[in-house]
C-alpha cells in the first residue's frame, strides 16, 4: 500500500516505514504528525484518486529530526567586468517516518 501526499509545495510517494526529508514543519522530535493532504492511495489494484484531494484519507508520521541540508553555493560572475558575487544557502528540513496510511 502506498500514497501520494502533498506537503511543503511538493508531492511525495510514501509507504509504511519510509523515512524522508520534507520542508520544515514546526513539530517536536518524537511527536505524531498528521498529513491530510492526500492525493492518491493505492492498495494493489485498488486505486483511489482525489479531485484534487481525497476526502477522509490521512497519513500518520513520526518526527525523527529537525535539521539543515548541506550548504549550496551560488556563484555569479561576469567575465572581463570584475564582477563576482558569492552566496550560500542551507535549507531547513524535517525528517519523518511514515507509520500509517488510512483511507
Amino acid at each position: 500500500m502506498y500514497a501520494v501526499i502533498k506537503t511543503g509545495g511538493k508531492q511525495y510517494r510514501v509507504e509504511n516505514g519510509l523515512k524522508l526529508k520534507i520542508e520544515q514543519v514546526p513539530a517536536e522530535i518524537g511527536s505524531e504528525l498528521l498529513i491530510d493532504q492526500v492525493l492518491m492511495v493505492a492498495d494493489g489494484d485498488n486505486i483511489s484518486l482525489g479531485k484534487p484531494l481525497l476526502s477522509g484519507a490521512s497519513v500518520k508520521a513520526t518526527v525523527l529530526e529537525q535539521g539543515r541540508h548541506d550548504k549550496i553555493r551560488i556563484f555569479k560572475m561576469r567575465r572581463r567586468k570584475h564582477y563576482r558575487k558569492q552566496q550560500g544557502h542551507r535549507q531547513n528540513y524535517t525528517e519523518i517516518q511514515i507509520t500509517d496510511i488510512s483511507v
